[in-house]
């Protein structure tokens, strides 16, 4: 009998571990939860929507702090344990700058999701959300006031903003941002943590373009490491990240389209040499940048890196980028 009743117990914890965080696993429903849960310390993953199993042990860890049930089942009760975090429902309110809550988490992360920025998840609708909320009525081309009512809602759902299918029908690709070879590459260990990029070891100075059309939302000084940085939100939840730039040629908010120029390779922030560190993010976590990459450069070269002493197949920066490309691969062939 004793070790029918460890088995039994033992049957319970691993039902607990598997069981599904939340009924409604909605990608907007999940996202929240975890949003609320990162800001209690108890979950150190990505809000990214996905239901898996550190979200799950998150759960577990509130349910026990809180003095519930233990089940892993993201229920009422639990969800009430979040305080102001766990509500109100998405769709409850027209939200606006100042709110907080889940609706707001939620909220923001289908505005990431839509491609329209917000940076992150955080419950909290400050002016990053607001601004993000206008581009994303701009592009829905509904009411343009920053308030995130039913048709804005509407508008980011109608785009498959919290349909668990809505991903890419097919494989998502970026420019190169600057020619030249890779160095590090990403996974790389660098002793006390994993490389979540890849690095282009090219001259201090060599123009860096935006990999694909998108919205800047982080264009300055990092503190973390990266140095100068610029952010650019995608659609389908990708963000491409250029760091350690001697200067930033854009500003927050602006539009930028594959090949944009936004900043010049540098060695600002933790860096021991001249490169521009890449990243691509999904719903900010980082994956590898490398198989997503076209040959194509985005970047033109600027006329001083370009020009050779004679011109011709060495001078290419009058040309229009389209050209540009053609042109290149002329001289090349040369």
């Amino acid at each position: 009998m004793r070790l029918v009743r460890r088995i039994g117990a033992l049957a319970l914890v691993l039902a607990a571990l598997v069981a599904p965080a939340a009924a409604d696993a909605s990608p907007a429903k999940v996202a929240a939860l975890q949003s609320a849960l990162q800001a209690l310390r108890l979950y150190d993953g990505y809000v990214d929507g996905i239901q898996g199993p550190l979200t799950r042990r998150a759960v577990l860890a509130l349910q026990r702090r809180r003095g519930l049930a233990v089940d892993g089942v993201f229920g009422p009760r639990t969800r009430q344990a979040l305080g102001w975090r766990g509500r109100p429902g998405l769709g409850s309110r027209a939200m606006r700058r100042g709110d907080r809550g889940w609706d707001v988490a939620a909220l923001q992360y289908l505005l990431q999701r839509a491609g329209s920025g917000a940076g992150r998840a955080d419950g909290l609708f400050g002016p990053l959300t607001e601004a993000a909320v206008r581009r994303a009525q701009e592009a829905a081309g509904v009411g343009v006031d920053g308030i995130a009512g039913p048709e804005t809602l509407r508008a980011l759902r109608g785009a498959g903003g919290d349909a668990p299918s809505s991903v890419p029908s097919g494989p998502v690709r970026f420019l190169r941002p600057v020619a030249g070879p890779t160095g590090d590459g990403f996974g790389a260990d660098r002793g006390d943590h994993l490389h979540t990029g890849i690095d282009f070891p090219v001259p201090e100075g060599t123009p860096v373009g935006a990999a694909g059309v998108g919205t800047v939302i982080f264009a300055g000084y990092n503190t973390g490491g990266y140095g100068n940085l610029v952010v650019v939100q995608h659609r389908l939840g990708y963000t491409s990240w250029y760091a350690h730039l001697s200067s930033i040629a854009v500003s927050s908010g602006q539009a930028v389209g594959g090949g944009t120029q936004i900043g010049y390779v540098g060695s600002t922030g933790y860096s021991t040499g001249p490169h521009l560190h890449f990243e691509v993010r999904r719903y900010d976590t980082p994956i590898d940048p490398a198989p997503l990459l076209l040959s194509t450069v985005s970047a033109r070269p600027s006329a001083r890196a370009r020009r050779g002493p004679s011109g011709g197949c060495d001078d290419l920066s009058g040309a229009r980028h389209g050209d540009w490309i053609a042109a290149e691969r002329l001289c090349a062939e040369r």
